[in-house]
């Protein structure tokens, strides 16, 4: 994966994106991701890799401080036109070098978005950088197991499912123990098939 792909893929997705991934299972989960988090006007609140602003639709948006940003034009696009007369901010950016300033948002949320950029730690660690102290990463998104066991399987299809845009072996213990100095977990939770997409939520210490 690389950016100038993503774009590529994410273009082809844009259409269709919301049935698959708004939609089912997919909503379910999303809908549980945010069922415990009360957010408010106080806090500055930054969605990391919004897509088509699904998680957007999940909560009440209308009286906080958002922005939004994504690498795809073509996603914003229709997350845009989904919210086009909302105050929240949507913003074309990398989310491995994002151009924010450190310790700005109280909350970062991440859906859907360590899996499919292609640099994984870069992402993660720009996320610490720009959450605040005591502030907390929302992370929903599909990891290998906690003991990083990958069958022969998903082996042999990683590479290929990286070409349509998203890595199945990434290993979020791997990825905490090398990339934060300042955050602790505060919650680590199956969501959806069988613990393959997990809840995780981080607090910056």
């Amino acid at each position: 994966m690389n950016n100038a792909w993503n774009k590529v893929i994410y273009k082809i997705w844009s259409p269709v994106y919301d049935k698959f991934f708004n939609s089912g299972a997919f909503l379910n989960a999303r809908t549980q991701i945010f069922q415990e988090t009360h957010f408010n006007s106080k806090q500055k609140i930054l969605f990391v890799g919004v897509g088509t602003g699904a998680d957007l639709e999940l909560i009440n948006h209308t009286e906080l401080n958002i922005t939004a940003i994504d690498f795809s034009p073509d996603m914003l696009k229709n997350a845009r036109a989904k919210f086009k007369n909302s105050t929240m901010k949507f913003l074309e950016m990398d989310a491995q070098n994002m151009s924010f300033e450190n310790n700005e948002f109280d909350f970062v949320i991440g859906s859907l978005i360590l899996s499919v950029v292609p640099n994984a730690d870069q992402c993660f660690q720009e996320m610490e950088r720009v959450l605040k102290q005591d502030g907390e990463i929302i992370l929903f998104d599909k990891f290998t197991s906690k003991e990083n066991k990958v069958s022969l399987f998903k082996k042999l299809m990683r590479p290929l499912i990286k070409v349509l845009g998203t890595d199945i072996g990434l290993n979020f213990e791997e990825l905490y123990k090398k990339n934060t100095q300042a955050l602790i977990v505060k919650e680590d939770k199956p969501v959806m098939f069988n613990g393959m997409y997990r809840k995780i939520v981080l607090k910056k210490i």
